[in-house]
């Protein structure tokens, strides 16, 4: 799937070319959100077991002019209750320079498109930090909407790097 956009902006299905660009990205984005420095090794091979392995996600990149610009990953999860997918929306990352542009808006465009046209995709979800205010706002402006549900989990990894 490539899509050309408007600002000379295109969206694409990653590969393994890729690998090193998500996993920076991924890194990033976790910094920013988080303050949590991930170890690269491990971030680097999993993006490249995910992008080796449709059934584990996939990820989408916007570029403009050749250069990626931002980035949306996605995993599915089975609902029984609706007989179909959901498609969760992770690792939401554009570079500092391509926001306010209609990056994000892009890459969700083209998600929604392809998740419409998919018979087995019932609906799209993603989490958010709860004090991320920007993303929470962008999420609204493409008409996602907040639910009533919360996330707990049990981490059993531990995701910061390695201390010097």
């Amino acid at each position: 799937m490539t899509e050309e956009g408007g600002k000379g902006m295109s969206v694409r299905r990653a590969g393994p070319g890729d690998v090193r660009t998500v996993a920076l990205f991924n890194r990033m984005l976790a910094e920013e959100s988080e303050g949590v420095s991930l170890d690269p090794d491990v971030v680097e091979k999993g993006v490249a077991a995910q992008l080796g392995d449709p059934a584990r996600g996939r990820y989408y990149l916007a570029q403009r002019g050749g250069v990626i610009v931002g980035q949306l990953g996605l995993t599915t999860e089975w609902s029984d209750w609706r007989n179909g997918y959901f498609w969760w929306i992770q690792s939401v990352f554009v570079r500092p320079e391509a926001r306010r542009a209609g990056t994000f808006r892009r890459l969700y465009r083209a998600l929604e498109k392809e998740a419409a046209a998919d018979g087995r995709c019932c609906g799209l979800r993603l989490y958010v930090e709860l004090q991320n205010r920007t993303a929470m706002d962008a999420y609204a402006s493409v008409g996602m909407q907040p639910t009533a549900y919360r996330i707990y989990e049990k981490d059993f990894t531990s995701i910061a790097a390695p201390s010097p």
